[in-house]
């Protein structure tokens, strides 16, 4: 008999031990789900913030918000990830003008003005990729962010040069109106505002070491 109320006991505690660890495992839980949707908000409040003071923040944003993870609250992760975009979109406008650029029933004029802006695009890629490189090397020190934040502001300032010459030789009278005219150039138009984006926040960026 009391070994059986003993047994008893025990499955009573254990089953009470199982329930009250339940009940904590489901509120840490709980808990570290807030908290992640916590951050997570915050990160994606920290870039429309940032963005606002860009010339085209909704664009800015849209094509940031899907990295908050990753720049979380990071002025310099922000650029950063910003030159990235900007230098992926370059790369495949670039890539697919190269391959237009053969098509048959292009004018003599149309050609020549893609190819002057596929060199172009493909200055600014290079431009952008340098610019990132620079950020990625610098380890810091005010001497040493001076000198990269003046490199990288420079450079970025370049590439949008280049890509804004593009955007008005496409636009001009060289390329007739047409799908391709419209297509081609809206895409060349939003990777010049993509690193437009990209230089006001490496501009952001320098200020908070001033």
């Amino acid at each position: 008999m009391a070994a059986s109320s003993s047994a008893a006991f025990l499955a009573a505690a254990v089953a009470v031990i199982s329930l009250l660890l339940a009940s904590t495992s489901s509120a840490s839980s709980r808990s570290f789900s807030a908290a992640a949707a916590d951050g997570a908000a915050t990160n994606t409040e920290f870039i429309r913030t940032s963005c606002s003071a860009t010339a085209y923040p909704q664009l800015c944003y849209n094509s940031l918000a899907v990295h908050a993870t990753k720049i979380q609250t990071s002025a310099k992760l922000l650029a950063s990830a910003a030159l990235d975009v900007s230098l992926a979109s370059a790369r495949s406008t670039s890539a697919a003008m190269a391959r237009l650029q053969q098509s048959h029933g292009l004018s003599p004029r149309e050609t020549a003005a893609m190819r002057d802006c596929v060199e172009e695009l493909g200055d600014s890629v290079d431009l952008i990729r340098q610019s990132i490189d620079e950020m990625a090397a610098n380890k810091g020190g005010a001497a040493g962010f001076g000198m990269m934040i003046s490199d990288v502001q420079t450079w970025v300032s370049a590439a949008l040069t280049d890509e804004s010459t593009c955007t008005d030789g496409f636009a001009g009278k060289a390329m007739a109106a047409g799908e391709m005219k419209t297509v081609v150039g809206g895409k060349i138009e939003t990777i010049a505002h993509l690193t437009s984006n990209a230089l006001a926040l490496i501009n952001a960026y320098a200020t908070l070491h001033h």
